[in-house]
């Protein structure tokens, strides 16, 4: 097995290689994660306390609304912090497939991809000056991918919160694997 950085590991095997990136975060982010879950939590509780003592009328129906959205959020930054303390981005490429799936506590929906079908894999142009990029990099969301390629003319992201470094070593690893992976197929 290979190690990539302490988050990113890639196995050799027989049929292919196996990525595995942990979404793990420093301890102190953690902290700041895990904490502002609770906050959020217990802010929405109070609120749907307060709700209830209202009577009916237009400050409830208010209310209602903002509740939702509070919902919303919180169904969002739970599973954030899920991500990010239990989740990990796996890929392997087995018989003539890459399969990438995005797992928290195990689970979540493995997408495949058949190699023949798989063009233009490689780093993701990014202005990582933009304040879009920086939204999307910042740890309490899901996102921040840095390795795309095309399946069937759709486009695909992966590679959650790599640095550019392991974005880097990660193409080199994997496009020899899928060229690979073509010849076998052929």
């Amino acid at each position: 097995m290979e190690f990539i950085s302490d988050r990113v590991s890639v196995e050799q095997r027989p049929d292919g290689p196996s990525v595995v990136i942990s979404a793990r975060l420093s301890r102190a982010k953690e902290t700041l994660l895990v904490s502002w879950v609770l906050a959020w939590s217990v802010c929405g509780i109070l609120i749907a306390v307060e709700m209830a003592n209202l009577p009916a009328g237009r400050m409830r129906t208010y209310f209602v609304v903002f509740l939702v959205f509070w919902a919303w959020v919180a169904v969002r930054i739970g599973r954030a912090t899920l991500w990010r303390l239990k989740g990990f981005e796996l890929w392997r490429i087995k018989d003539g497939r890459l399969t990438v799936k995005d797992s928290i506590l195990g689970f979540g929906r493995a997408n495949d991809y058949f190699v023949e079908n798989i063009s233009r894999f490689g780093p993701l142009a990014i202005d990582e000056s933009s304040w879009k990029w920086q939204l999307n990099d910042s740890f309490w969301v899901m996102g921040a991918e840095r390795i795309g390629f095309e399946c069937a003319g759709k486009k695909v992201a992966i590679g959650k919160g790599l640095t550019r470094e392991e974005a880097e070593r990660l193409v080199r690893v994997m496009t020899k694997a899928l060229t690979a992976a073509r010849k076998k197929a052929q």
